[in-house]
């Protein structure tokens, strides 16, 4: 039985690569539709955002001589070609899906507005919000946290390939520990990397706890709706 009534689900765009070096892979797709079709179908209302790094990152643009404004805006436009492709890999399996644009672009997707969003939510599908905040300088880690606090999900889950935060780079450091819980402010004490600061004081401000976990294990994210224990919580009250 899902804890959570409605969630924001922050997914990177370089998970949807799969073992690729770029692009799209089809059966992580496929995996991920699986996944989020299991727990909408048991009435959980889910807003998505994607990241856009599979296929062009704004700040990497810069370092290839792209300016600012436009390289973010490129960036913009990855996260909507994710967010058609994560809808249709949905709407294969059978879940009612919907794209839902933060710059005008129809009829690639509506226009995003809250009342628009909680609409569909509350008539049952899948809410996948495109194109960032709409705005340079934010990532879609910031959007994320837009749309949650927005949208008043009750928690945001970041699905990554790891499977929690740790005191150190557990690739790099072998007696790295990993964390169940932590607050907000031991996170920034410890200058531990989970969103960009932006992002993490925009959920530490409006209370929203973020659950950072391994989407990359089928079932995990029915795991993390049950409440089970295999992420990690972020949160302004440990749990301790």
């Amino acid at each position: 039985m899902a804890i959570y009534k409605r969630v924001l689900l922050k997914l990177s765009g370089e998970s949807l690569m799969g073992a690729q070096k770029y692009g799209l892979s089809t059966d992580v797709l496929s995996e991920y539709a699986a996944q989020i079709g299991a727990a909408a179908s048991q009435g959980v209302q889910i807003a998505i955002v994607i990241g856009g790094g599979n296929i062009f990152r704004g700040l990497s643009g810069v370092g290839r001589g792209f300016d600012r404004v436009r390289g973010d805006q490129m960036g913009m436009l990855a996260t909507v070609i994710n967010s058609l492709a994560l809808q249709s890999a949905l709407e294969a399996s059978g879940t009612r899906a919907r794209v839902l644009t933060s710059v005008r672009m129809e009829p690639v997707g509506e226009l995003y507005t809250k009342a628009r969003a909680l609409e569909l939510l509350s008539a049952g599908e899948v809410v996948i919000v495109a194109g960032g905040t709409g705005n340079p300088y934010f990532t879609t880690d910031t959007a994320s946290a837009l749309r949650g606090v927005e949208l008043e999900a009750e928690v945001l889950l970041k699905g990554t390939r790891v499977d929690g935060i740790y005191t150190a780079d557990p690739e790099k450091d072998p007696s790295a520990v990993k964390f169940s819980d932590i607050t907000f402010d031991e996170v920034y004490e410890r200058r531990l990397r989970v969103m960009d600061l932006t992002a993490f004081t925009m959920c530490k401000e409006n209370d929203l706890p973020i659950v950072v976990f391994d989407m990359d294990t089928a079932g995990n994210l029915q795991r993390v709706l049950d409440g089970e224990p295999i992420g990690t919580v972020v949160k302004n009250q440990s749990t301790k």
